[in-house]
């Protein structure tokens, strides 16, 4: 009674076990799973993603809040009904406002302008102003709106 190691047994020739293409254990992970999970959470994720966000009309309410203390000579640019703007009394062509905006203000970029505009006038109209404000390096804009406290 004997146990035959490393010699030829029953069935095998003269190779070796390594060379009779036998499985060999691979010390790997295998990311095929893994990334298969990752695609089905990606496409997951881009279908949701458009579905999370809100749109929903809004009435903002008036402000309730205490004014804040105003200058003692304000620069009011203000839009009209029929989106005419105005600094001040003077109404003026749009592409004059960053002119007349520096001579009001005697050239200083950091002074708070104070927009208001008419209940009639659209926000993009609105925005659009806003936009020659920034473009102009007015970048402290107020919005004026009716005091809101009872």
């Amino acid at each position: 009674m004997g146990v035959r190691l490393g010699g030829m047994g029953a069935g095998m020739t003269g190779r070796s076990r390594v060379a009779d293409n036998d499985l060999v254990e691979a010390h790997e992970i295998n990311v095929t799973p893994f990334i298969d999970v990752m695609l089905v959470l990606l496409i997951i994720f881009m279908v949701a993603a458009p579905l999370a966000t809100v749109d929903l009309g809004v009435d903002l309410p008036a402000s309730a809040v205490e004014p804040q203390p105003r200058p003692d000579k304000p620069v009011f640019v203000t839009v009209k009904p029929d989106l005419s703007v105005a600094v001040g009394e003077d109404i003026i062509q749009r592409d004059a406002l960053s002119a007349t905006l520096d001579t009001a203000t005697k050239g200083q970029k950091d002074e708070r302008i104070y927009l208001r505009a008419d209940k009639a006038v659209s926000y993009g109209d609105l925005m659009e102003v806003m936009n020659l404000l920034r473009n102009a390096g007015y970048l402290k804009v107020a919005l004026v709106g009716l005091d809101g406290r009872s």
